[in-house]
């Protein structure tokens, strides 16, 4: 490789990503999830798709698993779907993705939650934090003897806006501020999940929150508060109950329940914490009408308003690409939250781009490899990298327009196709050795 990307230090875990939803399809055999109702509905997703076959990755995980061999990775990233393990058969499933991966040398690493939640169930309640828990304390106890590294959650952030106050992604809501219970109610099942993958045995437990760094659109005073509080929102909500033990700047007295008490549980210690980084966020003040942006529609009476980033190149789904943003951030999360903060992982990062030589998702990845290593200079305890995405998938509410896997999948045919960025990710990978 030309100018090659420096070493990352010994027992770097490197790896891709994947969800349940997005990739397994066979949505028989497992039961219904709030996304297979909001997909059901007229309109929800842009190209009228669902994920009903997906990737079929259900039942070709044997051909999937030989990909993630040849690829190189140290750690695969799947998510384990709550409806299938409350179906007859559903946890075999895992079982025998669990033992292919052991068998080819590639670490799994399973996320609990990835926005699937079976239908009956609502985050709007305490009692589903309860039922995560007792979901988790089923799959550690089949699971547990050969997975060592857990994720809790994927981006409580994005299920609460995006699901429960914009009703841009399942199950729809548009709750708006009255979407909060949702983020306690998740961050509490974060905790229990903790409580019982501690009982269980385990040892390296995180979460997957999703974070970028909040740029003001001037220096004007309305514009710098619009930011801080966008940034109050989409990332100290969510990273300051697990890191300090308490809601920012009066968050906790829009909460409900015993706060207090639920702030133990929440803050129960963690080995990692993991960062899902895409792009950072211009935000203004409010400008009187809605915004469309990256595939969303802001509404006009939001105390806060998105705008462009200007003078970057964007991908095909219009997010902007700062590989800078990434060093900002974790440095950024390092001096806020100093000692208190726990080695981080980044557990997503890549992007979207058409075609099989893919050479501007080579440039994202490079950039950021290069940024990350930035950070790790810079004195961040970084301990592994994920890709976002081993496979094509169904992205969400973008049904199957957006690609963001380093395999192109033929949704026709399922036909796996390695594109060129997945050969620059394993020559990575090789010189990393």
């Amino acid at each position: 490789m030309t100018n090659p990307i420096p070493q990352f230090p010994a027992g770097f875990l490197w790896g891709v990503s994947t969800s349940a939803h997005q990739i397994e399809g066979a949505v028989a055999e497992r039961e219904q999830s709030v996304w297979d109702a909001f997909t059901a509905e007229p309109g929800r997703v842009k190209d009228g798709s669902t994920a009903a076959v997906a990737c079929d990755h259900y039942h070709r995980y044997r051909e999937d698993v030989a990909l993630l061999a040849d690829l190189g990775v140290d750690a695969y990233r799947f998510s384990v779907s709550w409806p299938r393990v409350r179906s007859p058969e559903g946890l075999d499933f895992y079982d025998r993705l669990v033992d292919e991966l052991c068998a080819a040398g590639v670490r799994p690493v399973p996320t609990l939650f990835h926005w699937d939640l079976p239908v009956g169930l609502d985050w709007l309640r305490r009692d589903t934090a309860e039922r995560f828990a007792e979901h988790v304390a089923v799959v550690a106890e089949r699971l547990g003897d050969r997975v060592t590294k857990w994720i809790t959650l994927n981006e409580p952030a994005e299920h609460t806006l995006l699901g429960h106050a914009l009703g841009a992604h399942a199950p729809g809501r548009q709750l708006m501020f009255d979407a909060l219970p949702v983020a306690h109610h998740q961050l509490l099942a974060h905790g229990l999940a903790v409580r019982a993958l501690r009982a269980a045995g385990a040892s390296d437990v995180g979460i997957a929150n999703s974070h970028g760094p909040t740029w003001p659109a001037s220096e004007e005073p309305a514009d710098v508060e619009a930011a801080a509080f966008y940034d109050l929102l989409l990332n100290r909500l969510f990273a300051e109950p697990l890191i300090l033990g308490a809601y920012p700047d009066g968050m906790g007295e829009l909460m409900p329940g015993d706060v207090e008490a639920d702030l133990k549980v929440i803050a129960e210690p963690i080995d990692f914490y993991g960062v899902n980084y895409y792009a950072p966020t211009r935000v203004g003040a409010p400008q009187g009408a809605d915004i469309e942006f990256g595939g969303l529609t802001i509404p006009a009476e939001l105390p806060f308003s998105v705008r462009q980033i200007e003078g970057v190149p964007v991908t095909d789904f219009g997010w902007p690409v700062v590989p800078s943003g990434l060093t900002e951030l974790l440095t950024g999360f390092r001096e806020r939250y100093g000692d208190r903060l726990p080695p981080v992982v980044v557990t997503e990062n890549g992007c979207s781009y058409p075609g099989l030589d893919d050479q501007d998702r080579i440039a994202y990845l490079d950039g950021h490899v290069r940024a990350l290593h930035d950070a790790v200079e810079a004195g961040v305890d970084v301990r592994g990298y994920f890709v976002w995405s081993l496979l094509d998938n169904f992205e969400w509410a973008e049904g199957y327009e957006r690609r963001f896997g380093l395999v192109h999948v033929d949704f026709a045919t399922q036909e796996r196709t390695p594109k060129s960025s997945y050969r620059w990710y394993r020559e990575l990978l090789r010189a990393q050795r």
